[in-house]
């Protein structure tokens, strides 16, 4: 017996010494070099991860291309540098360029490891002889194989193993701390009873544990340090098994059946009501009840009964006292990844009736001497609006060229297809992807395009890996003579039931579609704009045709043909400063018509939903414009609000005039100016519930103005602590508005809850906000995109609390206005008071210096003896209280007092 269990102890010890020769080596193998393919022996091998898009792109499908079988697929070199140029740093062959583009070859292979050999998917051969040697095995002749079976069985000799001492190595101490000892001391207990109690009968019964003493016992929980076991080591094997469960179930269908009954009403006969109505009980059932029932027909007529008035206190402090969910969560973000120039992005739009798809305008971070300095390089980019999906945030579904960077861009309200643009040099640029529609309606965005449908989560959408970016070029450009000289800094469309002339008068448009457009530039005018012809449509020479039909690229539609290179403004206005020459800068505008576009969305559904019905798109069949039986609109409001690069807010009007001197058409003198904000004003946005309510942002400060108050803004903020870049009014909540700021903070205004500083402010960024843009996607989801200057999008899910008004919000924050106004009212009355009691007094004074003047000759003789009198009386008396002059004897005390 000994040698067995000697033999189980050395056992033991020498698993424990593989356990500690691997604690011992373990700083060796952390300090050893990395396993690579030339430690392995095979230094022209690079395993590689080919994606399914790859794989299709290449024609190397697992268990279609490459199979058990052939599992190595031959890649043209040109191929694979072509998909470098097309998707850059994306493709999956970028960590092996520099190797494909040594390849003396022109052909790659590329093998197929399933057993994963080499620790991916797939593996390439870098070299040519390792290609050959792959392709062309040696084959081994069975005769070579059997003798080296052979010769290997004949040079094997069995050693039977030699038994030998055990040397101990410290395992038994290991053995003996894992083994498991008692340590806790053993308890005995003794319960004794006396003998006459046993078997005696028990009987239970209910007793109230506080009426007796020490009938009740409370036994709580304590730790008993005696009981408390400190595992060292645990050893525990699992293995995974599948569960298979099928079932299975049977809908019990029933038949419909119909089925039918009749009944008679249950009536007491004449003499059974005679009865029961002379009966004494049921008169003086009656005569208790009725007072009863009378106060009980008057609660209900004063008020509901049925109303939940803990669900409307819910509401209200939800809305405003409740903090728990108050900021914007991040829900997605696009950055143009394959355009390696630095750019930021300048205006968003969301499409109106795709939900999921937003469209943003990409410009060159440069400085203007920057911008002259790289001209030459500026050329050969180009200039872009992106569109993202949320399904894909790493490919654009689409991407309009443009002779030069867009700073502002709209859709066109009555059809979504028809895109406009202003550029950094001064043109208009017009865009019709009416033929790539159906592309980007298919796009899957976590549901179907009904506004009841809600976004998924970016991971569980499933982008289409063969969809590739498509560039689409511009219909038509604005002349470069006629048009801008700088940056168009605003772009808007004005409403398809109105139209202007070149004098600026509105009549109605009987197109039913919106026809021109209204632009600002920094070269101190406003144009405004129409994009049907201005001539008269007479058919041209048919050689004529045959030319333009063949200089016209294919890829271009043919809808604003008639505007490209030769399309001028149907009116130029400047804002002159009145005394000098100089006119105003305008960068932003703000019609009277601009509320209706935000309640345009279910009119743009129909107007679309008509055009995909097979009718002819209006815009492909534009008529001349200008016509002369026009019917005009009277009442119409020509005034607009506009903001400029010094800060100021100007109201004008865009009514041409004739000047009296030179017959020329001139623009009105502006209605009102106010300087107010301390920098560049980027914002004039009326409110989308309150037509005649604008604000104003720029500079460090904000402010909100009525249309028709003259006096000044209903509300001026004080200086914030960073400048102020972007803002936009909440759709939902008439009392919300977003700002952002170039440090990257967002402040969120609620003019119900604080009205001198923002109720709270979040970071999105950590550089400059660029432009803020809010959506409504459903009645429940509601989405802001905010751009910085790093050319990064982001969207995030606005909380339920900016989102969703109380219920007398709007009321509350038409009270508020009108309250600011009374105020503002007030002031004005108290400084036309001021000015008439200021004017009063200086009356006063006047008439004062007049009765002075007034005086006769001897009157003010006689004044200036009396005053020539009092000095000499005061000389005397001083030089007497000095000594200098003695005192008459006649002269009394008194006299000299």
């Amino acid at each position: 017996m000994a040698p067995k269990s000697q033999k189980q102890k050395s056992a033991g010890g020498h698993k424990n010494t593989k356990r500690s020769k691997t604690k011992q080596i373990l700083p060796d193998r952390e300090e050893a070099e990395p396993v690579t393919m030339e430690s392995m022996g095979h230094p022209e091998i690079y395993p590689l991860v080919l994606t399914t898009q790859t794989q299709e792109i290449f024609n190397c499908q697992i268990d279609e291309d490459v199979t058990d079988e052939k599992p190595y697929k031959l890649i043209k070199k040109e191929d694979i540098l072509a998909d470098f140029k097309n998707r850059a740093a994306v493709s999956d062959f970028y960590p092996v360029k520099k190797v494909i583009q040594e390849y003396p070859g022109d052909e790659l292979l590329v093998v197929y490891d399933k057993g994963f050999r080499y620790g991916l998917n797939f593996y390439l051969i870098g070299t040519e002889e390792g290609k050959e040697n792959y392709l062309n095995r040696p084959e081994v002749p069975e005769e070579q194989e059997e003798y080296k079976e052979h010769t290997s069985e004949d040079l094997y000799i069995y050693k039977p193993p030699i038994s030998k001492p055990w040397v101990s190595l410290g395992s038994e101490k290991e053995i003996d701390e894992e083994s498991v000892k008692e340590s806790a001391k053993q308890i005995t207990y003794m319960i004794s009873r006396k003998r006459s109690e046993f078997g005696a009968p028990v009987k239970f019964r209910d007793q109230n544990a506080s009426s007796v003493k020490d009938a009740y016992i409370e036994c709580t929980a304590y730790p008993d340090k005696n009981f408390i076991v400190k595992q060292l080591e645990k050893d525990v094997g699992m293995q995974v098994v599948p569960k298979v469960k099928d079932t299975s179930t049977q809908t019990r269908w029933t038949y419909p059946k119909n089925a039918s009954t009749q009944y008679y009403p249950r009536e007491f006969s004449e003499e059974e009501k005679e009865i029961f109505g002379q009966s004494k009980p049921l008169i003086d059932f009656l005569n208790n009840a009725s007072i009863s029932v009378e106060i009980a027909l008057q609660q209900n007529e004063i008020m509901n009964t049925f109303i939940d008035d803990w669900k409307c206190l819910a509401e209200e402090e939800g809305t405003f006292g409740d903090k728990t969910d108050t900021h914007l969560k991040e829900y997605q973000s696009f950055t143009d990844l394959h355009n390696l120039t630095e750019n930021m992005v300048t205006s968003i739009s969301w499409h109106p009736t795709i939900y999921g798809l937003i469209a943003v305008s990409v410009a060159v971070r440069l400085s203007l001497e920057d911008r002259v300095h790289f001209s030459g390089k500026l050329l050969l980019q180009p200039s872009l609006i992106l569109f993202w999906s949320f399904s894909d945030p790493i490919h654009p579904q689409l991407m309009l060229e443009s002779p030069d960077d867009i700073f502002c861009f709209k859709f066109c309200p009555s059809d979504p297809n028809i895109i406009a643009g202003g550029c950094i040099n001064g043109q208009i640029v017009l865009w019709d992807i009416t033929a790539h529609a159906d592309r980007i309606e298919n796009i899957k965005t976590g549901g179907s395009r009904s506004k009841k449908a809600t976004l998924k989560p970016m991971f569980l959408l499933e982008p289409d890996s063969n969809k590739e970016a498509m560039y689409i070029r511009h219909c038509a450009v604005s002349s470069i003579e006629n048009g801008h000289k700088k940056v168009i800094t605003d772009i808007h469309w004005l409403s398809d039931t109105f139209e202007i002339n070149r004098m600026g008068s509105v009549f109605e448009n009987r197109s039913g579609i919106c026809c021109q457009l209204v632009t600002c530039s920094a070269d101190c005018t406003i144009c405004f704009w129409d994009i049907r012809s201005q001539k008269a449509l007479t058919p041209p020479p048919i050689e004529k045709k045959k030319e333009e039909s063949i200089e016209i690229p294919f890829d271009v539609p043919s809808t604003f043909l008639h505007l490209d290179l030769s399309w001028k403004p149907l009116i130029k206005i400047r804002l002159s400063k009145g005394e000098t020459s100089l006119d105003h800068c305008p960068t932003k505008i703000s019609l009277s018509e601009d509320h209706l576009l935000y309640k345009a969305q279910d009119k743009i559904l129909a107007q679309s939903k008509v055009v995909k019905a097979g009718e002819m798109n209006p815009y492909h069949n534009l008529e001349g414009a200008l016509a002369n039986n026009l019917k005009p609109i009277e009442d119409f409001c020509t005034k607009f609000f506009v903001g400029t690069e010094e800060g100021g807010v100007i109201y004008t009007d865009w009514k041409m005039e004739r000047d009296p001197e030179t017959g020329r058409l001139m623009a009105k003198k502006p209605v009102n100016l106010y300087a107010v904000h301390d920098g560049a004003v980027h914002t004039v946005q009326r409110s989308p519930f309150y037509k005649d309510i604008i604000l104003t942002i720029g500079g460090w400060n904000l402010a909100i103005w009525k249309e028709g108050i003259t006096t000044g803004p209903l509300l001026q903020s004080c200086c914030a602590p960073k400048r102020y870049t972007a803002g936009h009014w909440s759709l939902t909540r008439p009392g919300v508005f977003y700002i952002g700021r170039e440090d990257g903070y967002i402040d969120i205004w609620d003019l119900l809850e604080k009205t001198h500083e923002p109720a709270q402010s979040q970071n999105i960024c950590i550089t400059m906000i660029t432009y803020i843009k809010p959506w409504t996607f459903t009645a429940k989801q509601q989405f802001i995109a905010i751009a910085d200057y790093y050319g990064t999008l982001h969207i995030l899910e606005i909380p339920w609390t900016l989102s969703h008004p109380s219920t007398n919000e709007a009321s509350s924050m038409s009270y508020y206005f009108e309250r600011e106004v009374k105020h503002l009212e007030y002031v004005e009355q108290r400084k036309k008071i001021r000015e008439q009691e200021k004017k009063e007094m200086e009356l006063e004074l006047e008439k004062k210096k007049t009765k002075t003047y007034q005086k006769s000759k001897e009157q003010m003789e006689a004044e200036l003896k009396a005053d020539y009198d009092n000095y000499l009386e005061l000389e005397k008396n001083t030089l007497i209280n000095l000594g200098l002059i003695k005192v008459p004897e006649t002269m009394s005390f008194m006299d000299l007092m």
